[in-house]
């Protein structure tokens, strides 16, 4: 009787261990469990005036050549009602819904039907399935990686039928930019919806989600953390990655002509933002095994925020600079177009050497040599929800002795040289600075409090000797 009351206590230790395990783990990842007014008002904001903002900014440059203070001196005036602004809107086509439908289709084809054959032959690229990071509830998914392939067929044909085939115009994504936005909307606002009830009713791992008891909460930063369809159909992998990022590229190309069918030439500040941007896509897919260790997969949940967002928010108004060039042709000077370059390039160099400073501390646990020493780092340690404790390193050596979040600020740096190769004469093309400047210091400061959570004293001690954020000696 005693050795079964001792056996007894024992499990309920045992449990009460993992409750409070489960418990203080719940609080370290992902997004929030409980919502104050502030969060609150500010995802009302967002889904109330995000999609309007998307539709200013194109707006304003088909209707008043980029300019973001002529449509509101019109309505303030009496010069025009909103009725006026929207009549001369073009709205949804059977063109443009079939457009979009044949592109979405195309990319889920490729990705989920053609295993990758990239890293049989590219040296150095990881490619074919992939492990993820281990998942709040102590999971860890695989994925098909194949980015890089999707992409590279995609541009292919896609340049087979601007030189040859001529099956459509190379300007048809900008003739219909706007009709297209609308089916832009439709599948971001359906994939959301359609995350959230699956996240009710028939969630991938019912351990991975996660109610607030807030609908606008729940239904913008998602309740699922890895919703899925069959085995492979991720939906933070797919959407994050394609269709916006692979359409990213496709959509400058698309400018350019335009540009060309209109002016007769194509100017180095197109070639630049060209060039520039299509780095960092061919950068965001040659690392996309890297991209499962990052805050979007292994943190957030997905919902509108990552939805919606990959689907209108990224392709509409990462592309600004290109489509303001369309209707204001730049031809740089030769020192601008060299420094524009020069900026966007160690801007380039900082982001990705910072990472993979990063990614090779982790891959040789701390045993490699970084700036041709043996790196410093600080020990910490978590609990994930099924009560595992997991230890980790911190590196305090390289570019992350300077700052914490220093790819971040090569990644600003590039930003700013998109901008800068538009000129000076509208703001339009520098909302992406500006955007970008927020998003990476919210994220700085929504990465650290989850990160302050997770390890607790060991991140003070981190923190303490690596002071800076982003700026050495500044934040």
């Amino acid at each position: 009787m005693a050795a079964q009351q001792e056996k007894n206590l024992a499990e309920e230790r045992k449990h009460q261990n993992m409750q409070n395990g489960t418990k203080a783990s719940q609080g370290q990842w992902g997004r929030a469990w409980e919502v104050d007014w502030f969060s609150l008002a500010s995802i009302l904001f967002l889904l109330m005036f995000a999609p309007l903002i998307v539709y200013y900014f194109i707006m304003s440059c088909a209707q008043y050549q980029c300019s973001l203070t002529d449509p509101l001196l019109d309505l303030l005036t009496g010069n025009k009602h909103l009725s006026h602004i929207w009549n001369r809107t073009p709205m949804l086509t059977y063109r443009a819904a079939g457009i979009y439908f044949l592109w979405v289709a195309f990319q889920v084809f490729l990705y989920m039907s053609i295993p990758d054959f990239c890293h049989k032959f590219l040296p150095g690229y990881v490619g074919g399935v992939q492990e993820g990071a281990v998942t709040p509830a102590g999971a860890v998914n695989k994925y098909q990686i194949n980015g890089l392939q999707a992409w590279i067929i995609t541009h292919v044909l896609w340049f087979a039928n601007a030189s040859f085939l001529h099956f459509f115009s190379p300007t048809i994504i900008f003739d219909n930019w706007i009709p297209l936005l609308w089916c832009a909307n439709i599948l971001g606002y359906a994939v959301s919806t359609f995350a959230m009830i699956k996240g009710y009713f028939f969630p991938t791992n019912a351990k991975d989600c996660k109610f607030t008891g807030n609908f606008f909460y729940d239904y913008m930063m998602g309740i699922e953390f890895n919703p899925r369809i069959g085995k492979w159909f991720d939906f933070k992998l797919f959407f994050n990655g394609r269709p916006g990022i692979v359409a990213w590229t496709l959509i400058n190309l698309s400018f350019a002509a335009k540009q060309q069918e209109l002016y007769g030439e194509v100017t180095n500040s197109m070639i630049l933002v060209n060039i520039l941007q299509g780095i960092y896509v061919l950068d965001f897919f040659w690392n996309e095994a890297w991209y499962l260790k990052t805050i979007d997969i292994c943190h957030d949940h997905f919902g509108w925020y990552l939805g919606w967002g990959d689907c209108v928010w990224l392709p509409y108004l990462y592309t600004l600079q290109g489509l303001y060039l369309v209707y204001h042709p730049v031809q740089l000077g030769t020192a601008h177009a060299l420094g524009v370059l020069a900026l966007g390039l160690l801007g380039y160099y900082i982001f990705r050497a910072t990472n993979h400073q990063k990614d090779l501390f982790r891959r040789t646990n701390g045993n490699c040599r970084i700036w041709g020493r043996r790196p410093q780092y600080i020990e910490c340690s978590y609990t994930s929800v099924d009560g595992t404790r997991y230890h980790s390193k911190l590196m305090t050596s390289g570019f992350w002795g300077w700052a914490r979040h220093f790819n971040y600020t090569g990644d600003l740096m590039g930003s700013l040289a998109y901008c800068l190769a538009c000129g000076f004469e509208h703001i339009l093309p520098y909302f992406y600075i500006i955007y970008m400047g927020i998003l990476l210091t919210h994220r700085c400061l929504r990465d650290e409090h989850r990160c302050s959570s997770k390890y607790g004293k060991d991140w003070k001690r981190y923190t303490a000797a690596v002071p800076y954020r982003l700026l050495p000696g500044v934040f």
